[in-house]
């Protein structure tokens, strides 16, 4: 987000409304969009991922993303938004304690060109979105009182340092190093696949895992919650340049075509490799492209989008089944989507970025050499380092305190059931008794008309 104002953009806290005349009302009307369009990004990914699991825990893996909201907010409020956006507090690592309880920041403070505030809920919606992600991995055997646990201590300690690190005023990635990223290929999209690929490896496998089908029991659902993914998107990178402008116009062009190019690239393997094309395909290559795109769409051109979509589909085609050959259990295919596509995406950049976009920072095939591809793979390796291993220390010590698992007999039943004690699909209702059966003892007669 921050590459939109090059070198840096004007992110001090300490501008108001006095100094710079008042917030531009186009820029802020756009954001205040965005900001809801993102925020609807997780009811999206909560029935995007609902129809991807069995029936029996359906309702659990949309809560998990709803609670998710809730947690974040508030912890984002108290102390993230400062330790993330506050100006600097170390070595570019860590921002400072100034506006804990957004305490200084008031209608009149000024982000650049919009209300302080409303940065503030902008970007709170996009760490509600990251942590929702990670619950995909863990589908159908988590505790649902472990994951309570976990978003707080998640959201503090992995997604606000590696915010920092990339957005913040003066973190290290983006002043120090100069990797680009423009909406989140690090910090959403990597992040997050990491995290989920470390909490996989703490709790172990489903049971039946590559013994049992675990098909997605409502593939329309999946598809709605595609389609308001793609649709919050929209808000997610084009927001991105924080303003009313070309950039953002850019930016969503190139992440509506990159969706594109993800989807047919998918579709294209599956019809090489299985001989038929699928609506679940269509969906999942729709958002790899999606997901590459996040940290290029504000630094590469046309060509460049098409590519990096075209790219993830393919490549995550392929990864989503890594996990059966290596033995891993990710549900939801975080780790072949995510983690994968978002470092297709970072990585692209150090091809295709393009002065045009940039107003300096090219790519290999855009005359600035390998430069921009070494800063880019030393920020994807630190940034998937770094969330692995805190990931993986903070889910051994939830496991360790009171069991990340559910119960065997927990998992067997379904979690629905047995953690929130209600069901998605109540069938005997649905369906009832046919016209012309016996009803013994009703009212009404034994017949129905």
């Amino acid at each position: 987000m921050y590459a939109l104002y090059p070198p840096n953009p004007p992110h001090s806290l300490t501008t108001t409304l006095a100094a710079a005349k008042g917030p531009d009302t186009g820029d802020t009307a756009w954001l205040l969009a965005a900001t809801a369009l993102v925020l609807l990004m997780t009811p999206g990914l909560a029935l995007f991922y609902g129809g991807m699991v069995r029936t029996k825990s359906v309702l659990n893996m949309l809560l998990m993303s709803f609670v998710s909201i809730a947690l974040v907010t508030v912890v984002w409020l108290l102390a993230g938004y400062s330790l993330a956006f506050g100006d600097d507090a170390f070595a570019g690592l860590i921002g400072g304690v100034d506006h804990l309880g957004l305490a200084g920041i008031g209608p009149s403070t000024l982000t650049g060109t919009v209300p302080t505030l409303l940065f503030t809920t902008f970007q709170l919606t996009f760490a509600i979105l990251t942590t929702a992600l990670i619950s995909g991995a863990i589908a159908d055997r988590t505790k649902f009182a472990a994951w309570l646990v976990f978003v707080p201590v998640w959201a503090l300690l992995v997604y606000v340092p590696v915010a920092h690190w990339v957005w913040g005023p003066d973190g290290w990635i983006s002043s120090s190093l100069g990797a680009l990223d423009f909406a989140g290929g690090l910090v959403v999209e990597i992040a997050s696949g990491a995290s989920g690929l470390a909490l996989v490896l703490v709790i172990g496998p489903r049971i039946g895992f590559k013994k049992d089908a675990m098909r997605p029991h409502n593939l329309p659902m999946v598809l709605m919650g595609a389609g308001l993914l793609w649709f919050g998107w929209l808000g997610f990178n084009g927001g991105s340049a924080l303003g009313a402008n070309g950039l953002a116009a850019a930016s969503l062009l190139n992440t509506l075509l990159a969706g594109c190019t993800g989807l047919l690239g998918w579709l294209f393997v599956e019809q090489r490799r299985d001989g038929h094309l699928t609506t679940f395909g269509a969906a999942s290559g729709a958002v790899a492209g999606l997901v590459a795109i996040t940290p290029a769409c504000g630094v590469v051109g046309v060509l460049g989008a098409a590519v990096v979509g075209l790219a993830a589909g393919v490549v995550c085609s392929y990864a989503v089944a890594w996990k059966f050959r290596l033995d891993y259990d990710d549900s939801l295919d975080v780790v072949g989507v995510h983690l994968v596509g978002g470092v297709v995406g970072t990585l692209l950049i150090g091809l295709f970025a393009t002065a045009t976009m940039t107003d300096g920072a090219e790519g290999l095939f855009y005359g600035g050499g390998l430069a921009q591809l070494g800063k880019q793979t030393v920020a994807v390796l630190v940034v998937a380092a770094y969330t692995f291993a805190v990931t993986f220390g903070i889910g051994k010590a939830i496991d360790k305190v009171m069991g990340f698992r559910a119960s065997a007999e927990d998992e067997l039943t379904g979690l629905d059931q047995t953690h929130h004690a209600e069901t998605a699909y109540d069938h005997g209702v649905l369906v009832g008794p046919m016209k012309g059966s016996t009803v013994p003892n009703h009212p009404k007669g034994s017949t129905l008309a």
